[in-house]
């Protein structure tokens, strides 16, 4: 859990980001220590993907800063977070659909050059996902949908980054294997990687958990510890069909 006297790995302070003159994120203030499955709930136009934007320096806050492991770098470019550290699974997965399931993989380590732990990383991933392991010499474009959340997982591990952050991980799967891609998240977060996961899927993303933040209208409207906010009222009438 959370310690308040540890260096948060990621950080949000007072971050404000316009679109032009519109408003998008209004003082924000996220906090992800080392260890940590952190998820982000919102709905639709709440400023969840501007997150995701601007951990990854595709936006640039208006005024604030994003630290990681204490460092301000907001000033930084979207390559050099990745060596940093910095992974992501983005929204739909994003696989290149006529590469190899191996190929795809290999380009989770482009910042890489250290031959001997990309090759120990590309084993790991094979023993966390062995249907991965199956399919390598296989076109990632004709995988399951499930096939392709692992390959997914594995190419973000595969730059063996301290934080991962994903974008809507349960959009378009089956309940079934919303419910494996979850297990999965818990399982890559016991392998040592702390996770920032943005979801629209509250119980899911709340399950696995240790904290969570709502955001509204650009506006951090809840936080606290997950099993608090799947235990909260309005938030249950909000997000959770209660």
């Amino acid at each position: 859990m959370a310690d308040e006297a540890r260096t948060p790995l990621l950080e949000f302070r007072d971050v404000n980001t316009y679109y032009g003159r519109i408003p998008i994120l209004k003082d924000v203030n996220y906090k992800v220590y080392p260890g940590e499955i952190v998820c982000l709930l919102g709905g639709n136009a709440s400023g969840k993907s501007t997150t995701m934007k601007t951990i990854l320096g595709i936006v640039k806050p208006t005024s604030g800063d994003v630290l990681f492991e204490g460092k301000v770098i907001s000033g930084l470019r979207t390559s050099e977070r990745i060596k940093l550290g910095i992974a992501t699974v983005p929204e739909n997965r994003r696989l290149f659909p006529h590469l190899t399931v191996l190929e795809n993989l290999e380009m989770g380590a482009y910042t890489r050059t250290d031959t001997k732990g990309i090759a120990a990383d590309l084993e790991r991933v094979y023993e966390v996902y062995p249907r991965v392991h199956e399919r390598r010499s296989q076109r990632a474009g004709t995988l399951s949908g499930g096939e392709q959340q692992m390959v997914a997982f594995g190419r973000a591990l595969m730059s063996s980054p301290k934080l991962i952050i994903m974008d809507e991980p349960s959009m378009g799967l089956s309940p079934a294997l919303v419910d494996q891609s979850f297990d999965t998240i818990e399982l890559m977060n016991k392998q040592g990687v702390s996770v920032f996961v943005v979801e629209q899927n509250a119980n899911a993303a709340l399950s696995i958990a240790n904290r969570g933040y709502v955001l509204q209208n650009g506006t951090v409207v809840m936080d606290g510890p997950a099993q608090e906010l799947l235990e909260n009222e309005e938030l249950k009438r909000a997000y959770l069909g209660g």
